[in-house]
């Protein structure tokens, strides 16, 4: 039975790992084990016994919004609503934590999102311009095809 928990530090190494080939395909943006040391409190982790099959990321921006980073489950285990309950958990989160108005994410899978009553925007919209910092550590910068869309809190 696969569990979420939170990430500890001793996580990284296996978190890095997993990531490692959607950072090379430039489907998820890379963050150095100290930027993810430095956040560790924003992850959750989906463990099938001490195996980490997935993981994400409730980054706060502002007390009005907060984003969905970092999505990934380990292929053989999708299909299995562990990707669903990752997001759950961290809007559970956001609402806990009183963020007052959305979450945002950007992925290249937005029908999954769609799915979850999260609702497409466009990008030149996003809320909190500092997201815009992590852009430029994108290989896909300027040219970026994925989607951007926001959950608002009130949905739930």
């Amino acid at each position: 039975m696969v569990k979420l928990v939170k990430a500890n530090l001793l996580d990284i190494p296996a978190m890095q790992k997993l990531v490692a080939k959607d950072v090379k395909d430039g489907v998820i943006l890379q963050r150095g084990s100290d930027e993810v040391a430095t956040n560790i409190r924003s992850y959750v982790l989906a463990k099938d016994n001490d195996k980490l099959v997935g993981y994400g990321a409730l980054h706060i921006h502002s007390t009005r919004l907060g984003e969905i980073r970092s999505l990934i489950v380990l292929e053989s285990y999708r299909g299995q609503n562990i990707g669903k309950r990752l997001v759950e958990f961290m809007l559970n989160e956001a609402k806990e934590l009183k963020i007052s108005e959305e979450v945002l994410v950007l992925t290249y899978l937005a029908k999954f999102f769609i799915k979850m009553n999260f609702v497409e925007i466009s990008k030149e919209t996003i809320p909190e311009h500092k997201i815009w910092a992590d852009c430029i550590k994108c290989i896909h910068f300027p040219v970026c095809n994925e989607i951007s869309l926001i959950y608002k809190l009130g949905d739930c």
